[in-house]
């Protein structure tokens, strides 16, 4: 029956599901229409707010860039492919490869969401690599779906950005809740009890969707090949100019005790990669086999950019907020504030960016309504990280590694997401 209900899914991805640019343009003209029918926005205001913003996500392209380019160079080290290769050998079936892979990508999108972007794209690969090896049949696609499974938690994870700037002093929140530290929001009983059925539930109905007979499976792509440890030691310069980094990352991190941000994350995959690579040339080689996987991004993400200016300027994304808070009651909010979040996601794929725009509405209406911070702040978070999987944005960076397509993944990422919405939901109306 499962195995059905994926197959239709998939059927219905790989006929309809537009390649990424493409709906990048179709929400782009969607979002123009929207804007002007439904708030006092001109034509020619729309177009103004899309190119005031067009731009805005340039330092973040960079950022997502470098985790893309460092991640690769890192991967292609020695000791990392051996600790790939050696997970990706657990595996002695399609349905146990598809439950390690969606386990660790989980597991480290609760840790950090770059980490999982990286770490369950080269699984994913490395997992089918060494189920060809071994003449073991695996279906790529569901393998692919699971490596970015990660995306799907990290909201409620120790990266989230909305529990975290609630934790930081003097965010633009602070006057009506305060600080809000994270062992209220990440670690009270509804994320726990969250986070313990997700790690566990979504590698479980994932295995159970994937395909037992092998006329069933798209096997690993022929064209995609196992690159070649490239790592030698012509030279120690790199391996000086790697400590270096790494002092300073432990500096950042266990002396200052300061943030595990993205910045850091790209610092760290840098030099750490040098240090590995040992050799300066090396690791620039390592580099630029992996800018190849950067194409997406680079023309993606400033038309996602478009979007958001034309969803807060134009008010458009207020108004959806503002709309399901204005029917709420203290028990429907945070349901109500979930699926605003997942809805206004589509158009807005950044969690911190999206925070900037609902969390003054999902806080105020909460204390109006008697709810408690944490939980309407969860409920935003949950909402924003769960239709991650049905907008392909953040999937980029896993199909460039990958050499997978949009449609080939997404029909197990909708049944994943469909299953996971009342489970969501339940969790919200049990937990107070």
């Amino acid at each position: 029956m499962l195995n059905n209900f994926s197959k239709k899914l998939c059927d219905l991805a790989e006929k309809y599901m537009p390649e990424p640019f493409t709906l990048a343009t179709m929400i782009t003209f969607f979002v123009c229409a929207i804007a002007v029918l439904f708030t006092p926005t001109t034509s020619t205001q729309v177009l103004e707010y899309w190119y005031k913003d067009f731009w805005s996500f340039l330092p973040f392209s960079m950022q997502m860039c470098m985790i893309l380019v460092t991640g690769f160079a890192l991967s292609t080290t020695t000791v990392v492919k051996k600790m790939i290769r050696y997970i990706a050998r657990w595996p002695k079936n399609n349905v146990q490869a598809t439950f390690v892979v969606s386990f660790i990508s989980i597991f480290f999108g609760f840790i950090n969401w770059g980490l999982a972007l990286i770490i369950g794209a080269f699984l994913a690969r490395q997992v089918a690599i060494e189920g060809r090896r071994k003449n073991i049949s695996l279906h790529y696609p569901i393998l692919g779906a699971a490596g970015y499974m990660g995306l799907a938690v990290w909201h409620g994870g120790l990266s989230g950005s909305a529990p975290l700037l609630l934790a930081t002093k003097g965010h633009f929140l602070e006057k009506f809740t305060g600080i809000v530290p994270v062992y209220t929001t990440l670690f009270s009983p509804l994320n726990i009890a969250c986070t313990i059925i997700l790690l566990i539930g979504i590698p479980v109905f994932l295995a159970a969707l994937a395909p037992r007979n092998e006329d069933e499976m798209v096997t690993f792509c022929e064209q995609i090949e196992e690159e070649d440890d490239i790592s030698s030691a012509k030279s120690y310069v790199g391996v000086f100019l790697g400590l270096v980094g790494c002092v300073y990352i432990i500096q950042h991190l266990w002396i200052q005790q300061k943030n595990f941000d993205l910045n850091i994350l790209n610092f760290s995959f840098l030099f750490i990669g040098i240090l590995l690579h040992r050799d300066l040339d090396n690791y620039f080689h390592a580099v630029k086999g992996g800018v190849k996987a950067c194409a997406g991004i680079i023309l993606l993400f400033p038309f996602y950019a478009g979007i958001k200016g034309i969803m807060v300027h134009s008010g458009l994304a207020q108004n959806i907020a503002q709309a399901f808070a204005d029917i709420s009651s203290s028990t429907t909010l945070p349901i109500y504030t979930f699926i605003s979040s997942g809805i206004t996601n589509f158009f807005i794929p950044s969690g911190g960016g999206q925070w900037i725009v609902q969390g003054d509405i999902v806080i105020q209406s909460s204390q109006q309504l008697g709810i408690s911070t944490h939980k309407a702040t969860l409920a935003f978070c949950y909402g924003d990280q769960w239709t991650n999987l049905l907008q392909p944005f953040w999937a980029l960076a896993l199909l460039e590694i990958t050499g997978l397509r949009a449609k080939d993944i997404m029909g197990y990422c909708m049944a994943v997401m469909l299953v996971g919405i009342p489970v969501f939901i339940t969790l919200l109306y049990i937990f107070h």
